[in-house]
C-alpha cells in the first residue's frame, strides 16, 4: 500500500494529476487543494489513500494528513463515494468542513458537486458527533461557543424526536428546517414544538 508520494508535478488533469517519482509517473486522483499546493517545477508531497478493487487500484492524493483522514471518514457515509468525497474536500478545507458540520450549514456542503440537500442532511446528522475527534489542519481552530451551544440544542431536539418514534434522518431534516425558519438561538422547547407541528399528520 502507498501512503505518501514525493515527486515532481508532471501534469494536471481533471480530478487529479500525474506525479513523477524518480521517473515513474503515478496517476493520482486528488483534491484541487492538494494539486495547487504542489510547487511548479519543484518537488512536492501528496498524502495517499490507496483503494484496491477487483478491477482497479486507485491512488487518491491529499495536501496533508487531515484531508486524507476526512476522506476516510466521508467515504464511510452511505451515498458518499471517493469522487464526492474529493469534491467536498476540494470545495471545503478540513477546517471549513468541520465548521459547516458543527454549524448545521447545509448550503456550504451543497456547493460541492454531487452533494444534494438529502445527502447534506445525512452528512450533518451522521458526522456531527464525530467532528470533535477529527483533524482540521489548523491547530488554532476553535469553534465559537455560540455555535457549539446551537449545535447542542439542535442535537437535543433531534434526540427528543427520535425518542418519540421518528427516524433520525427525518428528524434531523425537520429540525434543520425549523431552525432555519426560527433563527439561531431558538430555545430547545420552541424547536421541539415547531418540529412536532411540522411532522404532525395533515
Amino acid at each position: 500500500m502507498i501512503g505518501k508520494l514525493t515527486g515532481r508535478l508532471d501534469s494536471v488533469h481533471e480530478g487529479g494529476c500525474i506525479l513523477d517519482v524518480n521517473g515513474v509517473g503515478y496517476v493520482v486522483s486528488a483534491t484541487s487543494r492538494a494539486v495547487s499546493a504542489l510547487p511548479a517545477g519543484g518537488i512536492g508531497t501528496l498524502w495517499i489513500e490507496t483503494v484496491v478493487r477487483e478491477d482497479a487500484i486507485t491512488l487518491y492524493g491529499f495536501a496533508d494528513a487531515a484531508e486524507r483522514d476526512w476522506f476516510r471518514l466521508l467515504t464511510g457515509i452511505q451515498g458518499v463515494g471517493p469522487k464526492v468525497a474529493l469534491n467536498l474536500l476540494s470545495a471545503l478545507s478540513p477546517k471549513d468542513l468541520a465548521g459547516a458540520i458543527l454549524a448545521g450549514d447545509r448550503g456550504s456542503l451543497t456547493r460541492a458537486p454531487g452533494v444534494g440537500p438529502k445527502l447534506a442532511i445525512r452528512l450533518l446528522s451522521e458526522l456531527r458527533e464525530k467532528v470533535g475527534g477529527m483533524p482540521t489542519g489548523d491547530a488554532g481552530f476553535v469553534m465559537p461557543a455560540a455555535v457549539i451551544a446551537t449545535v447542542g440544542t439542535e442535537a437535543e431536539a433531534i434526540s427528543a424526536l427520535v425518542n418519540l418514534g421518528w427516524k433520525r434522518p427525518e428528524a434531523a431534516g425537520v429540525v434543520a428546517r425549523v431552525k432555519d425558519r426560527l433563527g439561531e438561538g431558538t430555545e430547545l422547547g420552541a424547536l421541539i414544538r415547531e418540529a412536532l407541528k411540522e411532522m404532525a399528520p395533515r
